[in-house]
């Protein structure tokens, strides 16, 4: 397959053809357009490096018991629909996987997506690395499911295990919410100070046992202060940030959509919001993740913490680029590139060099997006199980046309 147009990477934008080859689905070259294209983009549309999402929940483990809210059929679908070509999946399933069967076992179904699925294998207190590289997941405070810690001393007593490990941190400190239990809102149950208070220990055992650091969805400027900090002196530490929290903030919060716009961590003030959306753009936040978490409209109007959003990732983009002036490279940076080096050291062989660029030797799974055609969200063209979005009703400036799969082309309505 052969696509010509305007291909961006996150160092270069440049008019050029896309060749890749259909026995093993990697591009194989690079060049000036030949005229022989088999898809010749529009002068606005961009061509670029599949999106990743860094940070999705499929729901679906060996119980099956929460598949009424996602599988992985419905989630690659989903993520096709916003330009996602490869997602890492957490581990907080009923059935979680903490061991080598169970990772094999989630594996397996894992496969039924036609997206590349990298799994977390979550981290207990009574939890051993794998015999085999994997990226793993801590929750530092309560969670969906039984995989979490409730004090600091038995996490850093279980991370001792994982020296030299990569681990994602979901920073929320739990003595903070216990002290604030009893407050009106969400989000001041789950204030900025802990959020604050667990970056500042998750750094120490960073730093103590020598880890390649991840900070899951940060939601305030604070933390992100103590992380800059931290990589300024050499730490190994990344950083995540939703869409929810950067197009939403507490300002916006009314009694009809507080239980839509309910997740850990919560909502923060417009101050925050605007800052994450700077420090994104300037390169100091890698990578632009969903924590896609898809529960039913039942459950939300009950109060469950999550939202979906993959199959709005590029329509997103768009919006980062029409309003807060990300330029393509910004984009393919945050939403390509560095989720592409994140999950490279996991990947089987027949990936090639992985994701994240559009060159040879790469994976030929590419994002087309028109910045300039605009899409309302509306809840018909969702493919996530869960049915809704909290964007429906919300139009974004430009949409995906097309998700390329390994050289299949996927055309999005």
């Amino acid at each position: 397959m052969r696509i010509e147009g305007r291909v961006i990477n996150h160092d270069s934008d440049d008019w050029a053809e896309v060749e890749i080859n259909p026995q093993s689905g990697l591009i194989q070259n690079v060049s000036a357009p030949s005229g022989r294209a088999d898809l010749k983009l529009g002068k606005h549309q961009l061509l670029f490096p599949g999106f990743g999402d860094v940070h999705v929940h499929a729901r679906e483990d060996e119980s099956g018991s929460q598949t009424y809210k996602e599988d992985f059929r419905t989630l690659s679908a989903a993520a096709v629909n916003g330009g996602v070509v490869q997602v890492a999946d957490m581990p907080n399933n009923h059935v979680p996987p903490t061991t080598a069967a169970r990772y094999a076992e989630k594996k397996q179904l894992a496969a039924r997506a036609d997206v590349c699925v990298t799994l977390y294998a979550g981290i207990g207190p009574t939890t051993e690395p794998l015999p085999f590289p994997a990226p793993y997941k801590v929750f530092m405070g309560p969670s969906i499911g039984d995989l979490f810690f409730t004090d600091n001393t038995s996490l850093d007593a279980a991370i001792v295990r994982y020296s030299g490990q990569n681990v994602s941190f979901h920073a929320e400190d739990p003595a903070v919410m216990e002290a604030h239990k009893d407050e009106p809102t969400h989000e001041a149950k789950r204030p900025a100070a802990a959020e604050t208070a667990a970056v500042e220990f998750a750094l120490g055992l960073i730093k103590k046992y020598n880890l390649q650091g991840k900070f899951c969805h940060v939601s305030t400027e604070s933390a992100l202060e103590k992380i800059a900090s931290a990589r300024r002196d050499g730490e190994s530490v990344t950083t995540e940030i939703t869409p929810h929290h950067l197009y939403f903030d507490t300002d916006m919060l009314t009694a009809e959509n507080r239980s839509w716009l309910r997740m850990n961590p919560p909502l923060r003030r417009r101050e925050d919001r605007l800052a994450l959306i700077d420090l994104l753009r300037r390169g100091e936040i890698d990578y632009l993740a969903t924590d896609h978490a898809p529960h039913t409209i039942e459950e939300k109007r009950k109060g469950t913490s999550g939202v979906p959003h993959l199959d709005t990732v590029g329509p997103f983009a768009a919006w980062l680029m029409a309003e807060h002036s990300f330029t393509p490279q910004d984009i393919a940076r945050v939403a390509s590139y560095n989720p592409g080096q994140f999950v490279r050291p996991f990947l089987p062989p027949e990936l090639g060099r992985g994701f994240g660029r559009i060159a040879e030797g790469y994976a030929g799974s590419l994002t087309v997006l028109d910045p300039d055609s605009p899409i309302k969200i509306e809840k018909s063209m969702l493919k996530t199980k869960c049915g809704w979005s909290p964007f429906e009703g919300i139009t974004f400036p430009g949409r995906v046309v097309y998700t390329v799969l390994r050289g299949n082309l996927h055309q999005v309505p």
